[in-house]
């Protein structure tokens, strides 16, 4: 998820959000700048450490599996508690009011569908990614293929919206140049991933995590410490607040207070929802984490530290967002009165998505406001840095060794065609950064959470938890599951009047596509397997028993994961 904020993976896939392309370069913000600097430099120093430890493709892939429960829930959460999380759950409370809160809880709830579905089978029954689990009994050639081009469609699509964010926060509070930033991005991205593998990224996530949760600790602290640490002071305050700003009565403010602002869809309320929930437990980045641990009881306390961690971030959020109401929405410092003047709406500097990035000036000065400026940049970092190497993971594992090489490669070619696919990710994702400066990429985050929960999260589940799933089934729902979910956001307003400029009016009425894809690829699933009588299909539902003892009992889960 990236700074796009509510333009990131929320808004997307509610309507068209706002354009980062507007923020203007601004004078450089030295205190930032520092920050970033001694950020970036502890970041090299611990991915030169991790070199050290790193000489296989366990290690690059999963630290040696040796990070521990805790660590490993932390840097869960450093990897999902984006910049869009911290920057556009907030912005969007700004904007709307209670209705913010509908994004934290879509994420939030699909966590148990990860801690009771996913995390102790996953861990138990692969060894690098998910594609280890969907192919287990089934063919491994078509299997880990639509597995690999499904994960690497999400990761393109994330990292396209990291890039563009992070070039558009710097370029607003750093001064530097957009193409520079984008640059600067991709060649930190490269260098932990490459160097430093999972073990690299596990520690830049953990640091990033609790620089972000301390942050935002403070944050909300001190807006708490205004309104005398009362709820219900703020939420009285933030309506005249609310009022005032925008120029309308009291009365009309409070429906800020109240749901239904920004999805009254049944359709759409039910297909954000859906793919919230379970798109977060089809994103490759994030299910790569669990095989970093050494059984599926550290899976299991990974899933429940990331939980709390993140749930108190998302509480922490829904303050700050009321704290901006308060302080930011009124204060000329912070308000674009050009665009306000064209629009006749309230318009921040820098956009909306800036709401907390000023709300830390309006805090605590300067120095806080470097501080934040450097954790936001921090998130985009290690964030894509999880990104590059799930995706690395899927051409290296999956195409390169399983499906191209048949298994016959070594390890060191396997880790080679890793840093080489790391390299080609990172100047790729730089480039369709500097291509998409100006576009709203916002559609791009939802189509990644959208492909996660009608690609992957169907057939991961399907493949452990029912017996007639066959290779047949599983590759076309996959493959349906994609297709469908790129085609009909294509078809959404969100794209094709907003951004593509088709018509004025979308063929599909709904924003949110999840529910019709994610239902097609269930259905192809089911159907394609009940149908298939090849007596492959019929080794394959014999299987099942072997694969459910282990996924369930962990037996023959260490050391050697090969089946």
């Amino acid at each position: 998820m990236g700074t796009m904020a509510v333009a990131g993976c929320m808004t997307s896939m509610a309507h068209a959000a706002p354009d980062l392309g507007v923020a203007e370069k601004q004078a450089t913000n030295w205190t930032a700048i520092i920050m970033f600097v001694i950020f970036v430099a502890a970041t090299l120093l611990i991915t030169k450490w991790a070199a050290a430890k790193t000489t296989s493709t366990k290690d690059f892939y999963t630290a040696g599996g040796g990070i521990t429960g805790f660590q490993n829930g932390l840097a869960i959460a450093g990897d999902f508690m984006s910049a869009a999380s911290f920057l556009g759950i907030s912005a969007m409370v700004f904007s709307s009011g209670y209705d913010g809160l509908l994004y934290s809880l879509g994420f939030m709830v699909g966590w148990p569908i990860v801690l009771f579905l996913v995390a102790e089978r996953l861990r138990n029954l692969g060894k690098y990614n998910f594609s280890d689990v969907a192919s287990f009994r089934l063919e491994e050639k078509p299997v880990r293929a639509m597995a690999a081009v499904n994960s690497l469609v999400v990761v393109a699509f994330y990292l396209i919206a990291q890039m563009v964010g992070a070039g558009q926060l710097i370029k607003l509070l750093f001064g530097l140049d957009y193409n520079i930033a984008v640059i600067i991005v991709g060649l930190l991205m490269m260098a932990y991933v490459m160097f430093g593998g999972m073990l690299a990224t596990t520690w830049v996530q953990i640091i990033k995590a609790a620089m972000l949760l301390s942050g935002a600790t403070f944050m909300a602290f001190m807006v708490l410490k205004e309104v005398g640490f009362s709820f219900s002071n703020m939420f009285n305050q933030a309506i005249a607040a609310y009022g005032t700003a925008h120029e309308i009565t009291t009365a009309e403010a409070t429906k800020i207070m109240g749901p239904g602002g920004l999805v009254s869809n049944p359709i759409d309320a039910i297909s954000l929802g859906l793919a919230l929930m379970f798109g977060t437990a089809g994103l490759p980045h994030i299910l790569m984490r669990f095989f970093t641990v050494k059984d599926a009881k550290e899976a299991r306390k990974s899933v429940v530290v990331a939980t709390g961690f993140i749930g108190y971030f998302y509480l922490l959020t829904f303050i700050i967002g009321f704290g901006a109401i308060l302080f930011v929405s009124q204060n000329p410092a912070y308000l674009d009165t050009a665009k306000m003047a064209l629009t006749g709406k309230l318009e921040l500097i820098g956009g909306g998505n800036m709401a907390a990035v000023h709300l830390a000036h309006a805090v605590a000065g300067n120095w806080f406001l470097g501080f934040i400026s450097a954790v936001a940049f921090a998130t985009i970092l290690a964030v894509v840095a999880g990104l590059t190497l799930s995706g690395a993971s899927a051409v290296s594992h999956d195409l390169y060794a399983n499906v191209f090489r048949k298994g016959q490669t070594t390890e060191a070619s396997q880790l080679r065609v890793s840093k080489i696919a790391t390299v080609v990710l990172a100047i790729f994702a730089m480039f369709l950064g500097i291509v998409f400066e100006k576009q709203n990429v916002a559609f791009m985050v939802g189509l990644a959470f959208a492909v996660a929960a009608s690609a992957n999260f169907p057939v991961l589940v399907l493949s452990m938890f029912w017996k007639g799933l066959t290779t047949r089934g599983a590759t076309i729902g996959g493959w349906l599951g994609l297709i469908s979910a790129v085609v009909l956001i294509f078809f959404t307003k969100a794209v094709w009047v907003d951004t593509l400029k088709l018509g004025d009016s979308a063929p599909l009425p709904y924003s949110n596509p999840a529910l019709f894809s994610m239902l097609l690829s269930f259905g192809a699933c089911w159907l394609f397997s009940v149908t298939d009588k090849s007596a492959r299909a019929a080794r394959e539902k014999a299987k099942f028993d072997a694969q459910f003892v282990r996924s369930m009992t962990g037996v023959g889960a260490s050391g050697a994961q090969d089946h």
